[in-house]
């Protein structure tokens, strides 16, 4: 696999991590449904009562609190490149009481795999994508694990969606608006990925399953237009070169505090995204 552009909503290098931090934790309020069945489905296929599970680019730390609640007698070990990102990690697990059983370690993961011992479980949600060298990585966190360990990884299918569906849309300018967003983000490299397997197999691992969970939120209409409102401001600043200027608008229509299409006066959103898992096992 060669170097490649990896620029997704959930870049730690390219944007304010603050506000990141804040949509991410919305990402996991909002359609965080899927980590209760990607933990319980991980824990099928992991080593009984594994004693160490590493979260490789663990972000705000959703998914590692996640598996700290999936997992109460192992030790989560979250690693990230930002410090502002492990220092929230750290906060929502004392919260939640789980601070106990966290460590949380600075890493740049396009360095090297960090000295913390062998793991029996490494959790990689949209990261790997990210990094320069994804086979160089899965080889280091293939060496990471102890034999028997687990490598679950996870990417979005898709960008997340918030509008009504195109067929009941009622506002002709959002008609199809978020696929041809979507479309212009993906020329710029959001959210692109292979399907890891051929690349965890050369890595050396043996491939158990692949899955895909799927999400539809529960939300309060309030907190899904958080959700909404944060995403598509990112977005908005991303596409200011690439989408048309009639796309721009309406999306500009959307962000605005006030007005009939505006997000903040809406109660016809509904979020909605997925993801694909790869579960690879060290023998």
């Amino acid at each position: 696999m060669s170097e490649h552009t990896h620029h997704h909503h959930g870049d730690h290098g390219n944007h304010d991590r603050s506000g990141l931090a804040e949509q991410l934790t919305l990402d996991a309020a909002v359609l965080g449904g899927y980590l209760d069945q990607a933990t319980e489905w991980a824990a099928g296929l992991a080593p009984e009562n594994p004693g160490v599970i590493v979260d490789a680019g663990s972000g705000s730390g959703v998914g590692t609190l996640a598996l700290a609640r999936r997992f109460p007698a192992a030790r989560i070990v979250a690693l990230d490149v930002s410090t502002e990102m492990l220092r929230h990690t750290r906060h929502a697990a004392q919260e939640q009481g789980l601070a106990g059983r966290l460590d949380t370690v600075e890493a740049d993961l396009n360095e090297a795999w960090p000295e913390i011992g062998a793991a029996d479980l490494i959790w990689a949600a949209s990261s790997l994508h990210e990094l320069a060298d994804p086979e160089r990585s899965m080889r280091e966190m293939h060496a990471g694990l102890n034999p028997g360990g687990l490598l679950v990884v996870l990417e979005m299918d898709s960008l997340p969606s918030f509008l009504p569906d195109p067929a009941s849309a009622v506002r002709p300018a959002e008609s199809g608006l978020e696929v041809r967003l979507h479309a212009a983000l993906a020329t710029m490299g959001w959210n692109s990925y292979p399907d890891w397997r051929a690349g965890l197999e050369k890595a050396g691992f043996d491939m158990i399953e692949q899955r895909s969970f799927r999400t539809v939120a529960r939300a309060t209409p309030e907190l899904t237009a958080r959700y909404a409102r944060a995403f598509l401001r990112r977005i908005h600043t991303a596409l200011g070169d690439v989408a048309s200027a009639g796309d721009l608008a309406a999306l500009g229509r959307l962000l605005a505090d006030d007005g009939d299409e505006s997000l903040t006066t809406r109660t016809d959103l509904a979020a909605r995204g997925s993801r694909t898992a790869w579960a690879a096992l060290k023998r």
